[in-house]
């Protein structure tokens, strides 16, 4: 049958697409982009905020459409909106056909329909084995993929995200992670350098290292020291231009990862590290363990450790509670600190949270100017840092193709991740001599918003 797909939500659950992807395809489904033409259409849903639940809710109710009107004759959702509203979701949208919750990856097999070959993995066990099969109500998620489970690729072919750990075993009060994704699990290293090798023999030159807390990696294993050990394993990996960790917990930084990172050829020095408030006060009561002023010494030990990092975070503003002074201070400490790369979402109330007991009582009109109060707060950090790397030379990852400029390129710098961050646009360059996944030196002409203008210096350094 032909498989559609439409992944929504962050990285990770990317990685739980690609997997099913990939696990319909070597069990001899076709694969297709066009949802009209589908035989299966699967949703994996995010579940994190109301955004993001309503961007999910739409996409199954469209996808649904696809089912009364065209080809799709099973509709499957899967995910964390899944994993939450497993009810309700099957009782007040009756066109579903099959849920799969975040630890149950493994039955989109059985979701799609009939076998048409037995599905291994290279070991001989079955993949659809007692561990795998619908958890019980109430049950904790516990599903890890590794170095052998079929992945279809989603992004761009020269660079990929691989998931080093899944779960949380923090209870920040905003969060519904832990009841979506169970307990903090690692991989093993071998695990994860199996796979950074198979992705590098595909042409992946790229790896984007993702979690819930990456930094927690091995922790959970008994193993201290792990992600450093991992780092300098992944950069003896042939192939490999770049290795960057995304997801870092403050209180789990730790020095020999900021020295593995200064002392590679491959990991970017860029640190994304989610903050979420600098108040002390509104820290307490979201139930992160940090304070301004250890947030503070933290960021001030990682520069001195890894000289020109990239540090990137992001922030909730209209917490419950949230003060005008608070708000305040975290400007104060924006202002202070002056970070490269920020994002600043409002506060959204989730039931299921330790905080959706409280009583949110920031209007939303107040957070909204909050919100854009930072980011413009920001956008003049970022000017004067962009007009002082005006005549600097640096090396570029294309991307691809411009969407504005058939004449010119898309790509990134050491310190630019997708997707997230902005980019560098390449001008004064023959964009046919140039393809996605070379690395081009190149010289700083120019800034244009958040985003850097530059001009190659000489081609590419190779494929």
């Amino acid at each position: 049958m032909k498989i559609g797909m439409i992944s929504l939500g962050c990285p990770k659950n990317l990685v739980d697409s690609e997997v099913m992807l990939g696990l319909a395809q070597e069990q001899g489904h076709a694969l297709t982009g066009d949802a009209a033409e589908a035989d299966v259409i699967v949703v994996n849903t995010c579940a994190f905020i109301d955004k993001a639940k309503q961007e999910s809710i739409d996409a199954i109710l469209e996808m649904a459409e696809h089912k009364r009107t065209g080809a799709c004759q099973r509709l499957v959702v899967a995910g964390c909106l899944a994993e939450r509203y497993r009810d309700e979701l099957r009782e007040q949208i009756p066109e579903i056909d099959a849920v799969i919750g975040t630890g149950e990856v493994p039955q989109i097999v059985d979701a799609i329909g009939p076998r048409t070959i037995p599905l291994l993995r290279k070991n001989g066990e079955p993949v659809s084995n007692p561990e795998h099969r619908s958890l019980e109500p109430g049950a904790r998620p516990t599903y890890l993929y590794d170095a052998s489970t079929p992945r279809l690729l989603a992004t761009p072919r020269h660079y990929a995200y691989v998931k080093i750990a899944e779960g949380c075993d923090y209870s920040c009060a905003f969060c519904i992670i832990p009841t979506l994704r169970g307990a903090y699990r690692s991989r093993s290293a071998d695990s994860v350098v199996e796979e950074a090798k198979r992705l590098a023999d595909r042409g992946v030159k790229e790896l984007l290292l993702v979690s819930q807390d990456t930094s927690f990696y091995g922790i959970d294993r008994g193993e201290r020291g792990a992600l450093a050990a991992l780092l300098k394993a992944l950069d003896r990996v042939d192939g490999l231009e770049w290795i960057r960790l995304l997801y870092l917990y403050p209180t789990t930084v730790r020095d020999d990862v900021l020295d593995a990172i200064a002392g590679s050829d491959k990991v970017c020095r860029y640190i994304d590290l989610p903050l979420q408030h600098a108040s002390d006060r509104v820290l307490a009561r979201m139930r992160r363990p940090g304070t301004r002023g250890g947030y503070e010494r933290l960021l001030d030990r990682i520069r001195h450790r890894v000289p020109g990092v990239t540090l990137r975070t992001t922030f909730i503003v209209g917490f419950p509670g949230e003060t005008p002074e608070d708000y305040a201070e975290l400007q104060a400490f924006v202002r202070t600190v002056e970070f490269d790369h920020v994002g600043v979402f409002t506060y959204s109330h989730e039931e299921g949270t330790s905080a959706g007991r409280l009583d949110d009582d920031v209007p939303a009109a107040v957070k909204r100017r909050r919100q854009a109060g930072l980011m413009r707060l920001q956008g003049r950090i970022v000017d004067r840092a962009l007009r002082r790397r005006v005549g600097e030379r640096v090396r570029v990852l294309v991307d691809g193709p411009s969407a504005d400029h058939d004449l010119v390129l898309r790509g990134r710098l050491e310190g630019q991740a997708p997707e997230i961050d902005s980019l560098v646009y390449l001008t004064d360059c023959d964009p046919s001599a140039l393809t996605a996944g070379q690395m081009v030196e190149a010289e700083i002409v120019a800034g244009r918003g958040y985003d850097l203008v530059a001009r190659p210096l000489s081609g590419a350094e190779g494929a």
